[in-house]
C-alpha cells in the first residue's frame, strides 16, 4: 500500500486582529496537508521537530487526532517549540516568529520509503541548515527507491533570506522532485519578476519535472514539457477565504488524487488536459473544505467519502498483489 512521508515545520500559529488574538491553530502547509490525508485514511507519517513543552504537545496531540503517525517528529528538551504571530490588519498580513533551538537538533528517525510512496516536503526544512543537510539523504534516498517527490518550494513566512544563499538548495530540490506547487507569493520570492511559464521554461523544465501553478485568483495552470494546460475557470468563493486552509487542502487534493489513480512519478509527464482538469476540480473540493474549517483541515463529511475510495483504491491494489 503506498503511503505519505510529509518533511516540514509543525508551528503553532496565532492570528492577530486589531491588536488582539484571534485564534490559534497548527499550522503549516506540509502539517495540515498531512492531517487531511490522514483523515481520508492515507497512511501518513510526519518528520519534524518540536520541544517537550506545551505547545510542542499541542501539534503532537493535532497530528494524532488526525491520524498522522508521529514517531518521526524529533521532540528536542531544550529550546522551545516555534510560535508565528500573524497580523492581518495589513497587506500582505505580516508575520513575526518566535522559537528557541538547541545547536544539535532534527535527529529524526527516518521512515521507511518504499517503491510508489509519495514524500511531501517543503519551506524552510528544505533550504534550511541543519534540516537540509539531513532532509538532502533522505530525498536522494527517496528517488533511489522511486518514490514520487513532490516539492512545495515557498520561503516560510515572515523568515528573511538572501535567496542567493539558498538557490543553489531550491535547484537541488528541483532537481529531485517530480511535481512543484507553488503560488505567485512563492515565486514573487524566489523569483521576482518572472511569469510562470518563464519560471518553468528557466528554472524548472530542465529537470523534466511537472509543474502547477496558483494564480492570485485560485486558478491553476499546469505546465509540463512543451504543454501547458490551464485549467478551466470555476466558482471561486471570495477573498474572505482562509487562504492557509485553502492552500494545504488543494496541496492534499492533488496528493490524493494521484494516489486513488495510481499515478506514478514516471507517468505524470503522460497525463493530458482532461485528466489534469479533473484532479484540479476534485483537488478544489479539498480546498474549499479545508478553508472552512478552524483546523485548516477537510471536513469530516469529506473524509469519510474519500475514505471509501482510498479502501476501495487500497482493496483493489491488494487483490491485484495476490
Amino acid at each position: 500500500m503506498r503511503k505519505i512521508v510529509a518533511i516540514g515545520e509543525s508551528v503553532l500559529d496565532t492570528l492577530f486582529s486589531g491588536g488582539q488574538p484571534v485564534k490559534s491553530f497548527v499550522g503549516g502547509r506540509v502539517t495540515n496537508a498531512a492531517a487531511s490525508l490522514a483523515m481520508a485514511g492515507v497512511p501518513c507519517s510526519m518528520v519534524s521537530e518540536c520541544t517537550t513543552d506545551s505547545v510542542g504537545d499541542i501539534i503532537i496531540n493535532f497530528l494524532t487526532s488526525h491520524g498522522v503517525d508521529v514517531s518521526s517528529v524529533d521532540r528536542y528538551p531544550d529550546g522551545c517549540t516555534r510560535l508565528s504571530a500573524i497580523f492581518t490588519d495589513v497587506t500582505p498580513p505580516q508575520i513575526v516568529n518566535y522559537g528557541a533551538y538547541p545547536d544539535e537538533r532534527f535527529d529524526v528517525v527516518w521512515p521507511r520509503i518504499n517503491e510508489d510512496d509519495i514524500v511531501l516536503m517543503g519551506s524552510l526544512y528544505a533550504v534550511d541548515l541543519p534540516q537540509r543537510s539531513r532532509l538532502f539523504d533522505l530525498l536522494k534516498h527517496a528517488m533511489e527507491r522511486k518514490a514520487t517527490i513532490v516539492y512545495l518550494p515557498g520561503l516560510q513566512h515572515g523568515i528573511q533570506f538572501r535567496i542567493t544563499h539558498v538557490m543553489p538548495h531550491l535547484l537541488e530540490n528541483f532537481e529531485l522532485s517530480q511535481l512543484v506547487i507553488a503560488t505567485r507569493h512563492d515565486l514573487d520570492t524566489i523569483f521576482p519578476g518572472e511569469t510562470s511559464e518563464e519560471c518553468y521554461q528557466r528554472h524548472i523544465r530542465y529537470y523534466d519535472n511537472t509543474f502547477v501553478f496558483i494564480d492570485d485568483n485560485r486558478c491553476e495552470t499546469v505546465y509540463c514539457g512543451d504543454r501547458s494546460f490551464k485549467m478551466t475557470n470555476r466558482e471561486v468563493a471570495d477573498g474572505k477565504v482562509d487562504l492557509f486552509g485553502w492552500q494545504s487542502g488543494l496541496t492534499a487534493g492533488i496528493i490524493f488524487q494521484l494516489l486513488v489513480r495510481g499515478v506514478l512519478h514516471h507517468q505524470l509527464g503522460d497525463l493530458d488536459a482532461a485528466t489534469w482538469q479533473s484532479i484540479m476540480d476534485e483537488a478544489h473540493r479539498w480546498a474549499m473544505s479545508a478553508a472552512g474549517n478552524e483546523d485548516h483541515c477537510i471536513g469530516q463529511e469529506l473524509a469519510a467519502q474519500c475514505g471509501e475510495a482510498w479502501r476501495s483504491c487500497a482493496s483493489a491494489n491488494e487483490q491485484e498483489q495476490s
